[in-house]
C-alpha cells in the first residue's frame, strides 16, 4: 500500500512517499481502509521529535511509528477474531496508528460510526480536534450558558471547534486570531474577535469566565489577568518555547500555582474514545458543529500540508486523501 513514512526525526524533507506492506490486524484489532485522514499539530511534533520531552512517547532516538497520521474516516476492511460490535464494511471514524496511508489498524474502542450527515473528509477532521475542544469546554472548564469564553488560537483546528462547541453550550464567545482569519472565526459563531496583530487580550478591558489557551506563548500572569476571580484557564496547545519542553513549562507553572489562587488553572490531556466520538456525532447530527475544512491534500502532498500547517496558513483543518480515493468520495 502507499504511505507516508519516516525513519528519522526532522523536517518534511525526511518524509517518503513509499510502498509498504498492508498491516494485518491482531486478534483485538480492526483493519480500516482510509478514505480521508486529518492533520493536526501532533503530526508535526511526531515528525520533528520536538519538543524533546515528547520523545518519551514517540521514541528517544528514532520514531517508533514508521507511518505518520492519527485521525481518519474510512471503512472496516477486516477484523480480528476477538473483535465484537464492528462488521466489515462499516463506515467509521476515529483514531489509528499511521493514517497517512491506504490502510491502518486500530481497536474498536477508538472508532465510532461515521456521522451520517458528513463526508469522509469532514468526519476525518473531527477526532483529535473536536474531541479536544469538547473535553476542554465540558470536562475541564465546565462551561454553562451565559459564560464568557475566550478562545486563543480560534482559527486553528481545536480552536475552530471550540468556538462552535462553546456557542452550542450557550456561552458568549470571543475568538483571538490574526487579521486574515477574523472572518473565519466570526463565521464559526464567535460574537466578538480580537486581532492579535493589533491588540492583545489584556488591552481590551474585558475579563472572561473561561480562557482556552491554544496559541502563542503568553505568560501565565497575562492569562490570569483576563480571567474573572473564579475563572478557569485551560491550556491545550501553544507551539512556541524551547526545544526541550516547548510550551509545557507554562503548563507546569500553572498547575503548581493553581492550588494557591482562586482561579482554576488546568491542562487538557485529551483522550479520544468511542464515547467522546459519539458525543461529537450527536452535536454534528443536531447541526451544532460543522467541519471547518480549509484545504484537501493528496497523500503524496503530505509534506506540503504539514509545512502549510506549521506556517499558520491553514484556517481550521487540512485533510489528506489517499491516492486510491477520489475527492468526490471524500
Amino acid at each position: 500500500m502507499k504511505a507516508i513514512t519516516q525513519s528519522r526525526y526532522g523536517t518534511t524533507d525526511r518524509l517518503t512517499f513509499d510502498d509498504i506492506p498492508t498491516p494485518v490486524p491482531e486478534d483485538d484489532e480492526v483493519l480500516v481502509a482510509i478514505d480521508a485522514a486529518g492533520l493536526d499539530m501532533g503530526v508535526w511534533h511526531r515528525m520533528s521529535g520536538l519538543p524533546y520531552v515528547a520523545r518519551t512517547d514517540s521514541g528517544l532516538r528514532r520514531p517508533r511509528r514508521q507511518v505518520l497520521g492519527t485521525d481518519f474516516a474510512g471503512r472496516v476492511a477486516a477484523i480480528g477474531s476477538a473483535v465484537v460490535g464492528v462488521a466489515i464494511g462499516d463506515e467509521v471514524f476515529g483514531t489509528a496508528d499511521g493514517t497517512f496511508a491506504e490502510h491502518a489498524t486500530t481497536t474498536a474502542d477508538r472508532i465510532a460510526p461515521r456521522p451520517s450527515t458528513l463526508t469522509a473528509a469532514e468526519s476525518a477532521s473531527m477526532p483529535t480536534s473536536a474531541v479536544a475542544a469538547l473535553q476542554a469546554l465540558s470536562d475541564k472548564a465546565e462551561v454553562i450558558p451565559g459564560d464568557r469564553v475566550l478562545v486563543i488560537g480560534a482559527s486553528g483546528g481545536v480552536g475552530s471547534y471550540a468556538v462552535q462547541i462553546a456557542s452550542a453550550l450557550g456561552a458568549h464567545v470571543t475568538g483571538v486570531a490574526s487579521t486574515p482569519k477574523l472572518d473565519h472565526v466570526r463565521n464559526l459563531g464567535a460574537q466578538d474577535v480580537i486581532d492579535y496583530t493589533q491588540d492583545d487580550i489584556d488591552t481590551t478591558g474585558h475579563t472572561w469566565d473561561v480562557v482556552l489557551d491554544g496559541g502563542g506563548n503568553r505568560p501565565v500572569r497575562q492569562l490570569r489577568n483576563v480571567l474573572t476571580e473564579d475563572g478557569v484557564l485551560v491550556f491545550y496547545g501553544g507551539e512556541q518555547g524551547g526545544r526541550w519542553t516547548g510550551g509545557t513549562g507554562r503548563w507546569l507553572r500553572g498547575l503548581l500555582l493553581s492550588p494557591f489562587v482562586s482561579q482554576r488553572l488546568r491542562v487538557l490531556s485529551s483522550n479520544v474514545d468511542r464515547s467522546t466520538l459519539l458525543e461529537v456525532v450527536r452535536l454534528t447530527d443536531a447541526g451544532r458543529i460543522n467541519a471547518p475544512i480549509d484545504r484537501t491534500f493528496s497523500l503524496a502532498d503530505v509534506p506540503a500540508a504539514i509545512d502549510a500547517l506549521r506556517a499558520g496558513t491553514i484556517r481550521g483543518k487540512a485533510i489528506v486523501v489517499p491516492c486510491s480515493v477520489s475527492t468526490r468520495d471524500s
